[in-house]
């Protein structure tokens, strides 16, 4: 039948995933770091997702579609209730991680692990875009969450690379222009991507490869994704 719906446009989604906490009635999913309409009769067609969008990707559209069925939805709702928070953002899930107690660790072992931070400010939004330290730089950009997640990230990622960290969950707009403006700016020797294996961070990884593209520089380039468990996946 005829009805009102949402239409995504995956060349605008920024993978931010804003969308899926907006949509109560948990028609949006991520796929492949992109927003995406997961059942049509999931969709009320009210648009509480549009707003949310930073990147204006969310339209509604008149189409062919199956009927909402608010009994499905309803059920659906009911089953993950145990499984997420009410906002449906599944990168919310609330859970303990259980961990065997280590052993004490002596003084000079505390002092001995040193931070690997070169430079100041670390923000994403902070940071200008020529600056002295991101000449023939390996970069670091990080989702903020990552080093509290991953134990040995100042060794395994931060030395060596300078670092620049976000959240595009929660910071407002588009990393990908300050990106490729640093991009083009400085001489770059590559970009290592390291983001939580929740779907809102993919928005991190999309900006950086958004960056790389509109800056038009071969830089060598990869991502790694952590569990919110504290491993490389």
């Amino acid at each position: 039948m005829l009805g009102q719906i949402i239409k995504i446009d995956k060349e605008k989604c920024n993978g931010c995933g804003l969308c899926v906490s907006a949509c109560h009635e948990g028609a949006i999913g991520m796929v492949n770091g992109k927003a995406e309409l997961l059942r049509d009769d999931y969709c009320d067609g009210l648009g509480n997702c549009l707003p949310v969008c930073p990147t204006g990707a969310i339209t509604l559209e008149q189409r062919d579609a199956l009927e909402y069925n608010e009994t499905a939805v309803r059920n659906a709702a009911q089953k993950n209730t145990e499984k997420r928070l009410p906002c449906g953002c599944p990168g919310t899930n609330a859970r303990a991680i259980k961990r065997e107690a280590a052993a004490p660790q002596t003084a000079s072992y505390a002092q001995a692990v040193e931070s690997q931070l070169n430079q100041w400010p670390v923000q994403i939004k902070l940071v200008p875009v020529k600056a002295p330290y991101f000449e023939n730089a390996n970069l670091l950009v990080s989702a903020d969450c990552a080093a509290y997640a991953y134990g040995n990230f100042h060794a395994e990622y931060m030395k060596n690379r300078v670092t620049i960290i976000g959240c595009p969950k929660l910071d407002e707009g588009d990393y990908s222009e300050k990106l490729t403006a640093i991009i083009q700016s400085n001489n770059i020797k590559s970009v290592t991507v390291v983001r939580m294996e929740v779907p809102c961070c993919g928005g991190i990884e999309n900006a950086v490869k958004t960056a790389l593209k509109n800056s038009g520089k071969m830089i060598p380039w990869q991502v790694a994704v952590i569990s919110v468990n504290g491993e490389t996946i």
